[in-house]
């Protein structure tokens, strides 16, 4: 612990963002390039060496924390990179697109702003890279074992390069023209640039993992075609089916899904498309759906140029602090939070009618209205209680010639006839079910990540991708030396 009084000397101070008027104006990443290393040693003396560091508990990867943020307060990089990766194959991921539920169970947060945990992190992976403390690390022997990964998101790509490293031959297949799933196509540029992705694609290449793009299994490839050249299948196809809005005029054109949406606005990025087909560009767009899909349609919808947008939240408007008796530390508490696109709408005034932001809290879709040609133009909401009953009087129309919905997903995507074809067994909720080991009700068919836990955190997916390849380890190999930092029914801490 290199400053003992560094928690009470030292506010948090946070990776300062770019002007706004500067950032809606490219794909660029938000944060200042180079500002975070003079104030991140600083950051990292606030750690307090606790005897019990609730951070461990609050991050599924089980990260050390005060381990690494100790070594970069004692300014040694490559050390803090070591134990940075020990838990975390990604935490340049992390980084950037986690809301760092560590931090809300950082003991300093029982009474003052918590450590800066994620820009630590983000800091340690940028500098590794940087310096080169993070060369491909294939195995010393192969181990003769096949493994086919379906599904290249985080939780995917965990489970190959941990099990790539282990000696087994990996083939990573993905049904899209490039390998990441939502870190490709769904996140956007301006949270988290292709760069990062593609510099560890590279390495897990030299380590010896392939990738299969444009395959689609149970279509390009059958279910029993891939089980018959595997030795063991891992399924991390994520919760790609989203939810649906079922109220009058949803058939009206410009009434689209977030994840029709944002994709279009990656491949623009990508030099794929010249223009999104689905530009927000002097459009009113309305945003169904409060979370950080609803945040990323939002600052994509400001680059791109739209006449307004507005953003509508079922739930009411958070408090700006922890509600102690309803949200203890350290559980992760529902508190009004400004994301960067946010903070855009805010400061260019996208939604005039907005009560925060470009956000109407408590606010219900009762139904679409459109044009002659069949396409939206307005939007019919209704303000409701803590109950989500109508609150008579409060309803409003706002302007919409582009709808998005931000509703969430519901499980795996069932169009491909994977799931059909190996019969795998469903639970309620409509995710893939599986035993303590990872295991499907199809022998040497795993399944991790979204498909089986339900839509959840990046660092939930990549924990997940970790565990199973352990699991998949043992079964092939009968003992397994890899980190299995989660079992399948661990959940987040909750009050």
């Amino acid at each position: 612990m290199a400053d003992p009084k560094g928690f009470m000397t030292t506010p948090r101070e946070e990776y300062p963002r770019r002007p706004v008027g500067e950032r809606v104006r490219d794909w660029n990443e938000v944060y200042v390039p180079g500002a975070l290393l003079p104030i991140i040693r600083r950051q990292a003396d606030r750690c307090m060496d606790c005897g019990v560091p609730f951070c461990h508990e609050a991050c599924p990867l089980g990260n050390l924390i005060p381990e690494w943020n100790d070594l970069v307060s004692r300014d040694d990089w490559r050390a803090a990179s070591d134990r940075l990766h020990a838990t975390n194959n990604f935490p340049e991921f992390t980084g950037r697109l986690c809301p760092a539920p560590c931090e809300a169970g950082c003991v300093l947060a029982i009474n003052q702003p918590a450590v800066t945990i994620k820009n630590v992190e983000v800091a340690i992976a940028d500098r590794a890279w940087a310096d080169g403390f993070t060369p491909p690390n294939p195995p010393e022997r192969l181990s003769g074992r096949t493994v086919a990964v379906v599904g290249s998101g985080p939780t995917g790509l965990a489970a190959a390069q941990q099990l790539t490293r282990a000696g087994h031959t990996v083939a990573v297949y993905e049904r899209a023209d490039r390998i990441g799933g939502l870190l490709r196509y769904g996140i956007p540029a301006f949270k988290m640039e292709k760069r990062h992705l593609e510099r560890r694609l590279e390495q897990m290449r030299a380590e010896g993992t392939k990738f299969r793009t444009s395959t689609t299994i149970g279509q390009d490839l059958t279910a029993s075609e891939l089980r018959m050249r595997y030795d063991a299948v891992v399924l991390a196809t994520g919760a790609t089916a989203w939810r649906e809005l079922d109220v009058e005029g949803r058939e009206l054109s410009g009434i689209h899904q977030a994840m029709e949406y944002l994709p279009f606005a990656d491949r623009v990025c990508e030099g794929d498309l010249e223009v999104s087909p689905l530009s927000a560009a002097g459009k009113h767009v309305v945003i169904v759906g409060g979370g950080d899909t609803g945040a990323d349609c939002l600052g994509t919808a400001v680059r791109e140029g739209a006449a307004s947008v507005t953003q509508l939240d079922i739930y009411p408007q958070p408090e700006e602090e922890r509600d102690h008796d309803v949200e203890p530390w350290p559980t992760y508490p529902k508190i009004y939070r400004l994301s960067p696109a946010h903070e855009e709408a805010r400061d260019l005034e996208t939604a005039p009618a907005a009560h925060a932001d470009a956000r109407l809290f408590a606010a219900s879709t009762l139904h679409f209205t459109g044009d002659a040609r069949g396409r939206v133009r307005s939007l019919h909401l209704v303000e409701v209680d803590a109950g989500r009953r109508p609150v008579p009087g409060s309803g409003r129309t706002l302007p919409a010639d582009l709808v998005l919905l931000a509703l969430g997903f519901s499980g795996p995507d069932r169009h491909d006839g994977l799931i059909d074809q190996l019969g795998l067994a469903l639970d309620a909720r409509g995710t893939i079910t599986r035993d303590a080991r990872f295991a499907t009700n199809v022998p040497r068919v795993y399944v991790a990540g979204d498909a089986a836990r339900g839509q959840s955190l990046i660092v939930w997916a990549i924990a997940e991708g970790r565990a199973v390849a352990a699991a998949v380890d043992r079964a092939l190999t009968g003992i397994s030396s890899l980190p299995a930092p989660i079992g399948p029914y661990d959940r987040p801490m909750t009050a």
